[in-house]
C-alpha cells in the first residue's frame, strides 16, 4: 500500500512523500500548493515593505524619511502621532499608508462634541431579537486615522487609552479584541490651539513616535503642483500588501536580535533623560520598550537581523522627545526636548562590542 493521505487533494510535501513511498502509484491525484510550511525570507518581507513605502511616496513627495518612520512604527506594533503646521500633508500621509494596505481602514474626525461611544461603539437594543447587540465603532479597524485628535474632549481622548495599549475595547462589561495589525495614526496642529484639549501625558506616552513632516523642498513642491494640480494621487492608490503581509513583517521584526550591550545603551539613554537638568519629566520605562521595538523594525527594513547603535540614535528623538517635559527655565531659554535628546545622544558613550 502506498503511504499517502486518504484525501485526493494533497499538498506538495505530501505528494512528494507519496511518490517515493513503496507501493503502487495512485493515479488522479490533485496537488495543491497552499504555501504552508514554507517560510518567507527576510528579503521577501522587506521587498513587500518597500512596495508599501514606494506607494506612499507616490503621494507624499520628497519625504522618504517620514515614510520610513511611519512604516517602522507600523512594524513595531506601535502608534504614530503626526504633529505639524496645517497643509503639509499630515492626513495625506496617514491616508496613503492606510490605503497601501489591503486591510480595514477607518477615519475619525475629532470634534469637541465627539463622544467615547462614537469611537469604541455602543450596545443598541434589537427590537426583533429583544436583546442588546454591540455595534462596533470605527476603532475596530487595522489602521485608524484620528484627525485633529486634540480637538476632542479629554473624556473622548481617554477612550483611546485602552485600545492603544491593551488592544481591546470594553463596553458594558464585555471585552472585544482588536484585530492585528492595529495602528492608530493621530494628527494634530501645534499652532492653532484655541478650542483644543492638549493630549494628557498618559496618552502621549502611548504614541510610539512623533513625526513632523515639515515643508517640502522647492523641487518637491514643484512636482506636487504637477501631480496634485488636476487630481489627487490618493484616488489612484491601490493596495500593494495585505494584512497578512503586515503580520508576517511584524513577526520578522520581532525576531531581530538585540545584544545585551545595545539594551544597556537603551536603558542608559532613558536614564539620562530622567536626570537631565533641562527636564522635569524624563522618559518612561514604556519609552525604552518602544525604542527597542522600533530599532528592531528599522533594522529589519534595512535588511539586517540585528540592531546596531545607529538604529537607536536615529530613533531617539522621534520616540523619546514627545514624552519629555522641560522645566520652566528651559522653556524660557527655549531648550526644546528634541535638543536635549540630541545632546544626550552625542554625549552618551557608545556600547562596546
Amino acid at each position: 500500500m502506498a503511504r499517502w493521505p486518504s484525501d485526493d487533494i494533497l499538498s506538495v510535501d505530501d505528494a512528494v512523500s507519496a511518490l517515493y513511498a513503496p507501493g503502487p502509484i495512485r493515479e488522479g491525484l490533485l496537488v495543491l500548493d497552499t504555501g504552508r510550511g514554507r517560510e518567507r525570507t527576510l528579503e521577501d518581507l522587506v521587498a513587500t515593505a518597500q512596495k508599501i513605502a514606494t506607494a506612499v511616496e507616490s503621494v507624499i513627495d520628497g519625504k522618504a524619511e517620514a515614510v520610513k518612520l511611519a512604516l517602522t512604527v507600523l512594524l513595531a506594533e506601535g502608534h504614530l502621532l503626526i504633529e505639524d503646521v496645517p497643509g503639509v500633508g499630515k492626513t495625506m500621509l496617514a491616508k496613503a499608508l492606510a490605503r497601501s494596505i489591503d486591510g480595514s481602514v477607518r477615519r475619525i474626525q475629532f470634534t469637541p462634541d465627539l463622544l467615547p461611544s462614537d469611537v469604541t461603539g455602543v450596545s443598541a437594543y434589537n427590537q426583533e431579537r429583544r436583546e442588546f447587540e454591540f455595534k462596533p465603532g470605527p476603532i475596530f479597524a487595522n489602521i485608524v486615522v484620528g484627525d485633529e485628535i486634540n480637538r476632542a474632549s479629554p473624556k473622548t481622548q481617554s477612550a483611546l487609552l485602552e485600545c492603544m495599549e491593551e488592544r481591546h475595547v470594553t463596553v458594558d462589561g464585555t471585552t472585544y479584541q482588536l484585530e492585528a495589525p492595529f495602528m492608530v495614526i493621530g494628527t494634530q496642529n501645534p499652532v492653532e490651539m484655541e478650542g483644543t484639549y492638549p493630549l494628557p501625558e498618559a496618552q502621549r506616552d502611548r504614541f510610539t513616535a512623533r513625526l513632523s513632516i515639515g515643508y517640502p523642498t522647492a523641487a518637491a513642491e514643484l512636482e506636487m503642483l504637477d501631480t496634485h494640480g488636476s487630481s489627487s494621487p490618493l484616488d489612484q492608490l491601490e493596495p500593494v500588501a495585505t494584512a497578512l503581509d503586515v503580520r508576517e513583517l511584524i513577526k520578522a521584526a520581532r525576531g531581530v536580535h538585540v545584544s545585551g550591550q545595545v539594551k544597556e545603551y537603551i536603558i542608559a539613554l532613558a536614564s539620562a533623560t530622567r536626570t537631565a537638568p533641562e527636564l522635569r519629566l524624563g522618559a518612561s520605562p514604556r519609552s525604552a520598550l518602544h525604542l527597542l521595538r522600533t530599532s528592531r523594525a528599522r533594522a529589519a527594513l534595512d535588511r539586517r537581523d540585528y540592531v546596531i547603535p545607529d538604529d537607536i540614535q536615529a530613533l531617539a528623538v522621534p520616540v523619546l522627545a514627545h514624552r519629555l517635559l522641560p522645566t520652566a527655565e528651559a522653556m524660557i531659554e527655549r531648550k526644546l526636548p528634541e535638543q536635549v535628546v540630541t545632546r544626550l545622544v552625542a554625549e552618551l558613550p557608545l556600547p562596546r562590542p
